[in-house]
C-alpha cells in the first residue's frame, strides 16, 4: 500500500447501499436467457415486453439481471440501490449538479421509480431506493427462511450479483465521479509511469468492489466490459469450465486468479456477444474504516495474474456495443 492522498476526494456518503441490478442487451433473447438458466443456473423472476427478469438462487431482490432484446449486445443500463429514500434525493441532488442527469423514469417490474444519469464516459446508470423482495413459489421455497430460494442443482449454480465492470476513455475522470458524486470508495487501482490511470475498483459497502472501470483500448466511449455473478467455491468455477465446454460456451480466459482483489475466475461470452464472469469468491471483505487503496504500478500489470497467466489481449479491446455502434450513438446524443 502506498500512500492515497492523490485519491481522497471526501468522505464516503453510504447513501449508495449497493449495486441493485444490470440490464443486458442481446441480439439473441432467446439463446441468452437459455443461456443464463439451463447454463448458468438462474431463476426466471418475470417477463415484461422484450426483456425478461432473471436471478441468482441467494439473490435477495426480485431481479438482479435483465435481459432485453436488442439489434446490438452491451448494457442498457446499471442500477444502484441507496440506503433510503432521503438518501437517493440527496444523490440525485448531487448528480443533477453535474449535469449528468436525465431524469425519472417509471418503475420496472421489481422496483419502483428510478432516477437516471450518465457518467462521464456514457454509461446509462439508475438510483433507485424501493425494491421488491422475491417471494419464493413453492418449487422454490428453501428449507431454511433465511435464504433467498432453494439451491437450484441446475447448470453452474450462480448464487448472487457480484460486481460489473465498465470499459472508460478516461478511468480517472468515471472514477472521480463516482467517488466525488455518488460516495463510492477506491479500494485498487492501476497507475502506469505516466500517471495514466488504466483501471479502478470501488465499492459501497464491505465488498472490496462492486464497480470495475477499465481503461477502453480502442479509445471507444461508453461500452460494457462485462457481467459477474459469484459461486461457492473455486471448484465450481472450475466445474462451471466443464459445463461451458459441454454447452459450447466460448471460454476467454481461465480458470485462473487475479492479482488484483484475488478473484478466483472464468471468463465466457454468452451467446449474445457480452462478456460474462463466473467467480469466487467475487469481491472480498474490506472492514477497516481506514482503508487505503492498493496501487499496482505499470511493471506490476505487465506480470500478469496472479500464478503469471498473461492477460489475454481482448481484455483491453473486445467489449459491447461493437466500437462503431457505440461511437454512432454517442453521436446521436450528442445532436439530441
Amino acid at each position: 500500500m502506498v500512500d492515497d492522498v492523490q485519491f481522497s476526494v471526501g468522505p464516503l456518503s453510504f447513501d449508495v447501499a449497493h449495486l441493485s441490478h444490470v440490464e443486458l442487451l442481446t441480439p439473441t433473447p432467446d439463446d441468452t436467457v437459455r443461456f443464463f438458466t439451463e447454463v448458468m443456473g438462474l431463476t426466471e423472476s418475470g417477463r415484461q415486453g422484450d426483456s425478461v427478469y432473471l436471478r441468482g438462487w441467494d439473490d435477495y431482490a426480485h431481479h438482479t439481471l435483465k435481459v432485453t432484446a436488442s439489434p446490438w449486445p452491451g448494457m442498457g443500463h446499471c442500477a444502484f440501490r441507496t440506503s433510503s429514500p432521503e438518501a437517493l434525493r440527496r444523490r440525485v441532488e448531487a448528480v443533477e449538479r453535474t449535469g449528468l442527469g436525465e431524469g425519472w423514469v417509471d418503475g420496472d417490474q421489481g422496483h419502483d421509480p428510478a432516477y437516471r444519469f450518465r457518467d462521464p464516459d456514457g454509461h446509462l446508470l439508475e438510483l433507485l431506493s424501493e425494491v421488491d423482495w422475491y417471494r419464493p413459489t413453492t418449487q422454490t421455497q428453501p428449507a431454511l427462511k433465511n435464504q433467498a430460494s432453494r439451491f437450484p442443482a441446475r447448470g453452474c449454480n450462480l448464487r448472487r450479483l457480484d460486481h460489473v465492470n465498465f470499459f472508460a476513455a478516461d478511468v480517472r475522470a468515471s472514477r472521480r465521479f463516482f467517488q466525488e458524486v455518488l460516495g463510492f470508495r477506491l479500494t485498487e487501482i492501476v497507475v502506469f509511469d505516466d500517471g495514466s490511470e488504466k483501471g479502478a475498483w470501488l465499492s459501497v459497502c464491505n465488498k472490496s468492489y462492486e464497480l470495475a472501470i477499465i481503461e477502453d483500448g480502442t479509445g471507444s466511449r461508453g461500452r460494457f466490459h462485462h457481467l459477474t455473478y459469484a459461486v461457492d467455491s473455486r471448484e465450481e468455477v472450475l466445474r462451471a469450465a466443464d459445463i461451458c465446454l459441454e454447452h459450447g460456451v466460448f471460454i476467454e480466459t481461465g480458470p485462473h486468479k487475479h492479482a488484483i482483489q484475488q478473484t478466483f475466475f472464468l471468463y465466457v461470452y454468452e451467446p449474445g456477444g457480452n462478456r460474462f464472469e463466473i467467480a469466487c469468491p467475487g469481491a472480498r471483505l474490506i472492514l477497516a474504516p481506514d482503508w487505503r487503496p492498493v496501487v499496482w504500478s505499470e511493471a506490476e500489470r505487465r506480470q500478469g495474474q496472479a500464478w503469471g497467466l498473461p492477460t489475454v489481449a481482448t481484455f483491453h479491446t473486445y467489449g459491447t456495443p461493437p466500437v462503431e455502434v457505440a461511437a454512432g450513438r454517442l453521436e446521436s446524443r450528442g445532436k439530441e
